[in-house]
């Protein structure tokens, strides 16, 4: 385990080249800083996390071995596995930040998932895995902000493209792509018959601004009205963007925004993305290489998890591993599902 008062001493160094003013003028060294320097600062804070719970679990187990108050001990004895499952928790969130390669850990996320088979079911599934994934973020403190999205007259999601802006976004979340499948009694369904659907989650990396840049001349774009569920315009001013990549093809919209320029915002950091992965991808088969993510296009066809509800379980078929609770997970309380999941499928290193 890191020693915490050598990362402090590195943090409190970090933050005294960035008060440089000839480091400041130097962009790409204040960027490279800057980055080290969140990179730190979550480390800092996940230690701090650790030592509070350790603190709670030590003055739990005092009230527990004192026998002064049976209330109180009753209380304690009540809190110390929840505390002790959080510790856990903590320390494994902390071992794989420490593990993480700081260029692979530290992306904003773009999350893409899209309705597949099941018709209205699938994509009240769709939307229940946006709400899984965005009230996570929101229990992290991470802003998540949506690019574009089809919605459906029930309220679901034919597509659903959000960004989480976090730089533990992309590593935390990338094993999450491939095809999640859901089987429970839609409430539409009258005889009370158990329904299979499906939806496919694809996990970007949002590349930074100064490592990934789209020449202008390479791009078509054209604005048209709004659309909401049933195809009714809902706008009369022509502010959704279509942007098409021209030496690739690649087409990508964003219509949610009531103007234009923040449409073509959202829509050229979905584009960024994907032409990133699509990079990415090349580069490894070029080296021969199998990549670990979840997120390339073969492994967007694979089926990764199930959601049984009748049965309360999850099942992710990757680390062949099951957790109950489907409701709290479907609730955002995701840590201890992600950090299994990464263990199992992390690089060898």
């Amino acid at each position: 385990m890191a020693d915490i008062e050598e990362i402090k001493k590195e943090y409190d160094s970090v933050i005294e080249e960035l008060s440089d003013p000839e480091v400041v003028s130097d962009w790409q060294k204040f960027e490279e800083l800057s980055k080290k320097k969140k990179s730190l600062e979550r480390l800092v804070e996940k230690f701090k996390e650790i030592e509070d719970i350790e603190k709670k679990i030590k003055e739990n187990k005092a009230i527990i071995s004192s026998q002064l108050d049976p209330e109180l001990v009753i209380l304690a004895e009540g809190e110390l596995p929840h505390l002790e499952k959080r510790e856990s928790e903590l320390k494994k969130d902390l071992e794989n930040l420490l593990k993480e390669d700081s260029s692979a850990s530290s992306y904003d996320a773009i999350l893409e998932i899209r309705a597949g088979a099941g018709g209205d079911e699938a994509s009240l599934f769709a939307a229940n895995l946006y709400k899984m994934y965005a009230r996570f973020a929101e229990s992290k403190g991470w802003p998540h902000k949506v690019l574009e999205s089809h919605p459906t007259e029930l309220g679901g999601f034919k597509e659903i493209i959000f960004e989480i802006n976090s730089e533990e976004a992309f590593s935390k979340l990338k094993y999450e792509g491939g095809v999640h499948r859901v089987q429970r009694i839609p409430e539409t369904e009258k005889q009370g018959r158990i329904h299979t659907s499906t939806a496919s989650v694809a996990v970007l990396p949002k590349p930074k601004k100064s490592e990934f840049k789209i020449k202008p001349d390479e791009l078509k774009i054209d604005v048209y009205r709004s659309s909401g569920p049933g195809g009714q315009n809902v706008n009369k001013r022509e502010t959704a963007v279509r942007i098409t990549h021209v030496p690739t093809g690649m087409v990508v919209s964003s219509q949610t925004e009531r103007n234009q320029a923040q449409n073509k915002e959202n829509a050229l950091a979905i584009l960024s993305a994907r032409l990133m992965e699509q990079e990415e991808e090349e580069r490894t088969k070029k080296l021969g290489g199998k990549r670990n993510e979840q997120i390339g296009s073969a492994k967007r066809a694979e089926k990764i998890r199930t959601y049984n509800f009748p049965q309360d379980r999850i099942t992710d078929h990757r680390v062949k591993k099951s957790w109950h609770n489907i409701e709290e997970t479907m609730a955002g309380r995701l840590d201890e599902l992600l950090n299994d999941v990464a263990e199992e499928l992390k690089p060898n290193t």
